[in-house]
């Protein structure tokens, strides 16, 4: 179970910044009764200078928008450790129509079977914003969500026992706008972001898998070295519950804080659109280096992705006995 890695964890563009939405029709929004995370053995704990690593070399690769051959650069790099922590790996290639011409792009989806065939997706997107006259390397955007996202991957992966539901790390390619803002260039039914996240759901809807998936975890900007975690107003708030309580109860009620993060649209969009619960952990307003080139390896810390992912990482065995409370819908 899951829950045996908690104890060694408890002792050891980007979406456009507009006035947010409402939650979607069909996402759960009550909340249920905390509990205290179990305090079981484990072996393996989120190791935040393994996340920095992930994170550095994903930025020496340099600039990484979709199509280009740094992105298929990344991809390997993902697909590689993806695999060494023992997740069984597929690539979605898919071809989007943008406003600068078609685009090559794929989805990456690890998964590792649970004792149950019902999904919990943990995700990031994986490319940088396209710039012509910006060398952007994207360090907090977003290397540093894919770096957490693989250290969870190895976590889980090194767990003896079966989980209780299937895990699939995801990660998206084509989240960023190609115009500079994030719905410049959108047409109605033909957005100009959120490419990979809308492509993964249309896939889900096509292969009859949609009841399958129960709960999204999204990571997105959440690695910098002065870390304060507001609540995204479109998340459903029972799963967005669950992670600021276990955040606190590992000592970061600092960091996981009471107030709005207005990030107005993210790759957990089209999931809450289609009745997927899913929350977005991302600190969009209070991170000075958004879509600048100075968005670099010094502005992000093994320690915040380390105290992101620890409260991930608890979080599971929580929201795996809210899923089953609730069972399906």
């Amino acid at each position: 179970m899951l829950s045996l890695l908690v104890l060694s964890v408890f002792l050891t563009g980007c979406p456009k910044n507009d006035k947010p939405e409402q939650p979607r029709v069909g996402v759960t929004q009550s909340s249920p009764t905390p509990a205290n995370p179990p305090v079981v053995p484990a072996a393996v704990a989120f190791n935040g200078e393994r996340a920095m690593d992930y994170a550095r070399k994903q930025v020496e690769i340099g600039p990484r928008p979709p199509g280009t051959p740094a992105a298929v650069k990344t991809r390997q790099y993902i697909i590689d450790n993806l695999k060494s922590f023992g997740f069984a790996v597929t690539t979605d290639e898919f071809t989007a129509s943008t406003p600068v011409g078609p685009r090559k792009m794929a989805n990456i989806t690890g998964e590792l079977a649970g004792e149950s065939k019902d999904v919990i997706i943990i995700a990031s997107h994986y490319d940088t914003k396209l710039y012509k006259d910006m060398h952007f390397v994207g360090a907090n955007d977003p290397a540093a969500s894919v770096g957490s996202v693989m250290e969870i991957g190895r976590v889980l992966g090194a767990t003896q026992q079966k989980p209780a539901f299937t895990y699939r790390l995801v990660f998206f390619d084509g989240e960023e706008s190609f115009c500079e803002g994030w719905d410049e260039c959108s047409k109605p039914g033909s957005p100009d972001n959120t490419y990979g996240s809308r492509r993964y759901v249309a896939q889900l809807k096509k292969n009859n898998e949609m009841a399958r998936v129960r709960a999204l975890i999204l990571l997105d900007m959440m690695g910098y070295t002065n870390l304060e975690l507001g609540r995204d107003t479109l998340s459903t708030r029972w799963l967005q519950d669950i992670i600021w309580q276990t955040g606190r109860d590992l000592g970061h009620g600092k960091i996981f804080v009471e107030r709005p993060e207005g990030v107005g649209g993210d790759d957990h969009e089209p999931f809450l659109r289609a009745g997927i619960d899913a929350v977005d952990i991302i600190q969009l307003n209070g991170y000075p280096f958004w879509h600048t080139p100075q968005d670099t390896l010094d502005k992000i810390s093994g320690q915040s992705m380390k105290t992101v992912g620890d409260a991930v990482i608890n979080s599971l065995p929580r929201v795996e006995k809210y899923l089953q409370s609730k069972g399906r819908k």
